[in-house]
């Protein structure tokens, strides 16, 4: 039973948060080819990595899958936000399939990024996480042996290629922009002439919301984050309040939350992974408002504006 005379606490809500131009895209891209063609659609792997987005999706007609063995003919199949590897649309073709790509535009420019150095006989230094999706898509771009994979800067201390002058990094779009610092800064102390990626790897959207919790977590006693635990960018923003000094803990939804971690807090920062949809955030402000007198605060770092464009064959069905 809630106590009559509930505690205060005050809440300050990161911003940005959630889901961001990629994600918005790929969900649209879905539900856009739902429409064009009825269910079911198949989406092979999570279209992004959030278990509300997937069920709401599952529930409007997608099926989602691992491999594209999975699909049956003359069904469309819709590649996720996080890319795939060549072979992948190289296998659809070859069976005739209809297939959208929902590849996040900035992880496709990190695609082509890889292409062109490989093909001016570049050997790439990979910065990611093993078994990562989006890495997994863009060690498919080039061929095999291009690329190094580099987690810690353990790596890139013990990394011995086999031509020093002949490398570039390109770097994961969802990495913590201090973690990936130190490891290029190590990379680039011990290979000089490496040469850097075109702009910043690290999605506007990631380092949009890292900044926005460095910015809350100093007056917060600690912060929640929602998304998935298999969400990069999600477990970066944990990581991120820990580092400057405040617990932190990721929750999928607010039934997740444990009481217990709240002992003690009167300011509690929240802020979303960027597939995580604000709904998720006004359910996990409603539940915590049953049992605390709560005051809400944002404070907003960056406004965003991008929008990213859908692909041409659902131009139609989007107007209309």
């Amino acid at each position: 039973m809630v106590p009559a005379s509930k505690p205060r606490l005050d809440l300050i809500i990161a911003a940005p948060r959630g889901f961001c131009a990629g994600v918005d895209r790929a969900i649209q891209i879905v539900e856009l080819t739902i429409e064009k063609y009825g269910a079911p659609v198949y989406v092979r792997h999570e279209i992004v990595h959030n278990r509300f987005v997937v069920d709401m999706l599952r529930g409007k007609g997608a099926v989602f899958v691992e491999e594209l063995d999975e699909v049956p003919e003359g069904v469309p199949v819709v590649f996720s936000a996080h890319g795939v590897p060549k072979a992948v649309p190289d296998k659809a073709t070859e069976r005739g399939m209809i297939f959208l790509d929902a590849t996040c535009p900035l992880v496709s420019r990190v695609h082509r990024q890889a292409e062109r150095l490989v093909e001016a006989g570049r050997h790439i230094v990979f910065i990611g996480h093993a078994g990562h999706p989006e890495v997994i898509g863009t060690f498919g771009q080039v061929p095999e042996g291009s690329m190094s994979l580099i987690e810690t800067v353990a790596d890139a201390e013990a990394y011995a290629p086999a031509d020093p002058d002949s490398l570039a990094f390109l770097t994961q779009t969802t990495l913590s922009m201090d973690d990936t610092a130190a490891v290029v800064a190590t990379l680039q102390r011990r290979f000089p002439s490496m040469l850097s990626p075109r702009g910043e790897d690290i999605c506007y959207a990631t380092s949009n919301r890292q900044t926005a919790v460095k910015a809350i977590a100093h007056a917060c006693d600690a912060v929640l984050v929602i998304g998935a635990p298999n969400s990069s960018n999600s477990v970066r923003l944990v990581e991120v309040a820990e580092r400057e000094g405040t617990p932190a803990r990721l929750i999928e939804r607010a039934a997740d939350l444990d009481f217990g971690f709240l002992d003690g807090v009167k300011t509690l920062g929240i802020t979303a992974g960027a597939s995580a949809p604000e709904l998720l955030v006004r359910e996990l402000v409603d539940l915590l408002g049953q049992h605390y007198a709560v005051s809400e605060q944002e404070v907003e770092t960056k406004r965003e504006t991008i929008i990213f464009k859908l692909p041409r064959e659902l131009d139609a069905v989007a107007a209309a």
